[in-house]
């Protein structure tokens, strides 16, 4: 049984970090209150230094190491936010580093991770493979395994967020946040839970997953965690197959409740809060704000979404707000059979034009599978304002005689 830190562990380990991390800013969001009907707060750890909570974890188990452990260097194993964390944390403290990430990493977060003078050693597909090659490594060369939750100085570390929440939002009366392994959000809770009752009031924690990695609502049925197999899913930060068993063991007792969402919830937060907070987050990073927007939170007064990371590759950002547009009604493929004779694709874009939509793409081709010799297919690709609008524009069509075939992102 795990021994949940106390504030004191909280805000000695803040006055460790005070040179290390960064005090980011807490804003308010009008778009995502309109929606949760009640002022909504975004804790901005996304502008942390590495782009993650990552780092307060990291750096506070690096600064605890003994002299001699420091000199066996340490490893961990990562798809990014860990690594960048433990890299720069060594880098500060002169400790050699090696970190194991799976092949298919984001390169922005590769770069970085070597960038901060770690060695990086890429092997495996996944992250749990990664840190089973890093625990073999430990044992082979003595060097110290850095878990990325699953250990008492990283949900320490991580809880000091929880003094900054309740720091720049003393009213705060929900805090939502993602969970992957557990670290973050076992010490959130810790530390807030703590710091609430020194004044006198409660606050409450909602824990969010992505459906495809959704290990702590069978975890908190069972009573310890288990393990799930977990399908693809863009929210790589929060991707675990097993909470860590240390902060299962507060997490059981202190989150108030544990919410789903899809990636497709994930690719609208991410929407809004680029084109209305006019921030970037990676999608576990996002998780928080898609469980507001999603309906899965429950207004009872300041409610903050914690912003944990903002480490996104550049072309996934890409896929996720093409995504996020379909996701949202505002962005359609379209494949719309035609008779071959000319000045057919100049009526559908007329018609097009009359809804008030916009073509993005065109295809136009004469071959493919069960097409007429008379046939073709026109592919188009069409910007509109909403749901209600792509189905006007739909309708349009239609009642022109056309039979667009909506296609699933």
């Amino acid at each position: 049984m795990t021994a949940v830190p106390s504030l004191a562990e909280f805000e000695e380990a803040a006055r460790s970090l005070a040179d290390v991390i960064t005090h980011t800013p807490t804003l308010p969001s009008r778009a995502v209150s309109d929606v949760l009907g009640a002022p909504v707060l975004l804790k901005m750890e996304n502008l942390q230094r590495t782009g993650s909570f990552k780092i307060r974890g990291a750096a506070y188990r690096l600064s605890r190491l003994t002299a001699e452990e420091r000199a066996r260097g340490v490893v961990a194993a990562s798809a990014g936010n860990h690594a960048q964390g433990v890299a720069l944390a060594a880098q500060a403290l002169g400790i050699s580093a090696t970190i194991f990430m799976p092949l298919g990493v984001p390169v922005p977060k590769l770069l970085a991770t070597r960038g901060y003078g770690a060695d990086v050693v890429l092997e495996g597909e996944t992250v749990a493979t990664s840190l089973r090659l890093a625990a073999d490594f430990a044992e082979r060369t003595g060097a110290v395994l850095i878990h990325p939750f699953d250990h008492r100085d990283v949900v320490i570390g991580q809880g000091t967020l929880g003094l900054e929440l309740l720091e720049d939002a003393p009213d705060v009366d929900t805090i939502v946040l993602g969970i992957g392994g557990g670290g973050l959000i076992a010490g959130v809770a810790a530390a807030v839970k703590a710091r609430a009752a020194q004044l006198g009031r409660e606050v409450r924690i909602i824990g969010v997953q992505a459906e495809n990695a959704a290990a702590m609502p069978p975890s908190l049925a069972a009573g310890h965690p288990v393990d799930i197999v977990t399908r693809p899913t863009i929210a790589d930060g929060i991707l675990v197959a097993r909470p860590g068993a240390i902060p299962f063991d507060i997490i059981k007792d202190l989150v108030d409740e544990v919410v789903i969402v899809s990636d497709d919830d994930l690719a609208r937060a991410i929407l809004v809060l680029l084109e209305q907070a006019k921030v970037v987050v990676e999608p576990a990073g996002a998780a928080g704000v898609a469980a507001i927007l999603a309906g899965k939170v429950s207004a009872t007064g300041v409610t903050m979404a914690v912003l944990s990371g903002g480490n996104i590759d550049p072309l996934l950002l890409q896929r996720v707000v093409s995504h996020g547009l379909a996701a949202s009604g505002r962005y359609l493929t379209l494949r719309v059979p035609l008779p071959d004779r000319p000045g057919q694709l100049a009526r559908v874009s007329e018609l097009i034009a009359e809804a008030g939509a916009n073509v993005m793409e065109a295809m136009h081709t004469r071959h493919g599978h069960g097409l007429q010799i008379s046939e073709v297919i026109l592919e188009l690709s069409v910007e509109t304002r909403g749901p209600e609008h792509s189905e006007h524009t739909l309708d349009t069509l239609r009642r022109a005689g056309f039979e667009p075939v909506v296609v699933p992102d």
